[in-house]
């Protein structure tokens, strides 16, 4: 590795051909021990995958190579040069750019003032900064209207926002923070073409991720990160999902395979002809709701599948009272809610997972107990005849801290000091204390590792088993199958297929998510055009 270099220019390039070097990188934060001597070699022009448990690490590796944190010991190398990175702007004029995986965008601008933001000297704020967006979109389809208002879009949508941000500060090492957690199969396989393409062009992508067949489909080498230190690499074409598993958490793979029925005769949750209409990104008045009608019994799980924007949004926030539906009637334990305050239908038994954590589920500068509070203000044990009890509420943030293994040095931290997993852990946990009758689950497991997702799985299974129905909307086709016993598919606002999740493959469940099937779907067996048709 060379030293830097004295003289100002062109960076020198390495001609061993290694992109980013990280040796013996060590973080501390009060408490915890975030970085342990950690070396990661990265090629140029390949894709690297950094894998590991929540809380192993590697965020905060990342945001040490992007500039945003220092670290205590250890040295970077970019391109062969021995660099100190002090802000992310050091990062970028390095040629290193980071999409976070919560994004870091203006809601009340567009998707032009986001990315120009901060780059103005680029390319102007006007014409010439509209038509480099619309390059760029185009040349690795990320389909991005400039002028529409980032607050207008779904998450998939903001995720490829934040890839063009950073392709267009010229950034040719990439670092991608679960970027795929947000994304359908279909968008998942768009996503790893974009990522071949950059790859090609001799772009270099350190690839975040806790799905290990993703990572094994398009990864070329592989770091596992455990416990703060890298414990291992791995060569993506002779390793198995469950060797890398055990690299990981020194455990198997989970799986969400949930086939014994607990379905009851009782319904739980009953939702008959609701229709909202709303104004969509381009001003045009539809049906975001379309007639919608589903029951979900007592120990149920039904799964809603659907490309982000099709109205799964629209129809959790009808049912958590966030939303006030146009007509049509929605029924908990046999009490008409429709158009009942969300705080009383949380009080009267409606747990509830959100699907941005960040945004809707945690308030990240408080201390883990405050946010224990959260959505059960005026309920034991958070307050008493109306009356907040904060010692109650400290008490039993510790209960939940332990009984769902939320790693944290304590319960006086703020929110944001956990990773993504251990934040989810904590809303699952704050939810289920509440003994709920139906559990409204947004992508429950979303940027969470294989430990933590068995957990929550865990947690779902065995609150089914006791009388709990589930509302779960995934953008995780194997979780979806996994552990609904009911399946629907939204498209448009409306429902418009069904499937028995003992049957169906994540492929054909795709297919009509897209609107290219609808009504019954059937397992169809190689051959065979119509196999598996018992009605239910």
């Amino acid at each position: 590795m060379k030293a830097a270099s004295a003289t100002t220019g062109e960076p020198p390039v390495d001609a061993s051909g290694v992109a980013v070097e990280l040796r013996g990188i060590t973080k501390r934060f009060p408490g915890v021990v975030a970085n342990h001597d950690i070396d990661i070699t990265v090629r140029r022009g390949t894709v690297h995958a950094l894998m590991g448990e929540n809380g192993a690490g590697k965020s905060t590796l990342m945001k040490i190579l992007y500039g945003m944190q220092r670290p205590d010991e250890g040295t970077i190398a970019i391109n062969g040069e021995l660099v100190e990175l002090h802000s992310p702007g050091d990062a970028i004029s390095r040629g290193v750019g980071m999409v976070h995986q919560h994004f870091m965008l203006a809601d009340n601008l567009t998707v032009l003032e986001n990315v120009v933001l901060g780059a103005e000297k680029l390319h102007g704020i006007g014409s010439k900064a509209r038509a480099k967006i619309q390059e760029i979109s185009d040349a690795y389809g990320l389909g991005v209207r400039p002028d529409a208002l980032v607050e207008d879009l779904g998450v998939a949508d903001r995720q490829r926002v934040e890839i063009l941000k950073v392709l267009y500060r010229g950034a040719r090492i990439l670092i991608l923070d679960e970027p795929t957690a947000v994304l359908v199969p279909q968008e998942v396989e768009a996503l790893f073409d974009n990522l071949r393409e950059l790859k090609a062009e001799g772009l270099t992508v350190i690839f975040i991720s806790h799905k290990l067949g993703e990572v094994l489909s398009v990864a070329d080498d592989i770091t596992v990160i455990r416990r703060g230190t890298t414990v291992g690499t791995a060569v993506p074409a002779e390793t198995t999902p469950k060797q890398l598993a055990e690299l990981m958490v020194g455990s198997e793979l989970p799986t969400p395979e949930t086939r014994e029925s607990t379905v009851t005769d009782t319904p739980m949750l009953v939702v008959e002809g609701l229709h909202l209409q709303a104004r969509d990104v381009d001003g045009v008045e539809r049906a975001v709701l379309n007639e919608i009608s589903f029951t979900i019994h007592k120990g149920e799980v039904l799964g809603i599948a659907g490309v982000e924007g099709n109205g799964q949004a629209e129809l959790v926030e009808a049912v958590m009272g966030m939303r006030d539906p146009d007509r049509g009637t929605v029924t908990l334990d046999g009490a008409d809610i429709s158009h009942t305050p969300t705080r009383k239908r949380r009080e009267d038994g409606i747990g509830y997972i959100p699907e941005d954590r960040h945004r809707h589920g945690l308030l990240l500068e408080a201390p883990l107990w405050e946010n224990r509070i959260l959505g059960h203000v005026t309920e034991a044990p958070n307050s008493k005849r109306g009356i907040l009890a904060p010692s109650a509420a400290r008490r039993d943030t510790e209960r939940i801290v332990a009984e769902y293994d939320v790693r944290t040095p304590g319960i006086e931290v703020t929110a944001a000091s956990l990773s993504g997993g251990n934040q989810q852990k904590l809303i699952v946990g704050r939810e289920m204390s509440h003994h709920p009758k139906l559990l409204i689950a947004a992508h429950p497991t979303r940027g969470v590792d294989v430990g933590a997702q068995a957990q929550i799985w865990d947690q779902i299974r065995e609150a089914r088993r006791e009388g709990l129905a589930v509302l779960l909307i995934s953008a995780d086709l194997d979780e979806l199958i996994g552990l609904s016993d009911t399946l629907r598919v939204m498209y448009r606002g409306s429902l418009v297929a069904d499937a028995d999740p003992a049957t169906i493959t994540p492929e054909e469940l795709g297919s009509a998510m897209t609107g290219a099937a609808s009504g019954h779907l059937e397992h169809q067996e190689d051959g065979a055009e119509d196999a598996g048709g018992e009605d239910r």
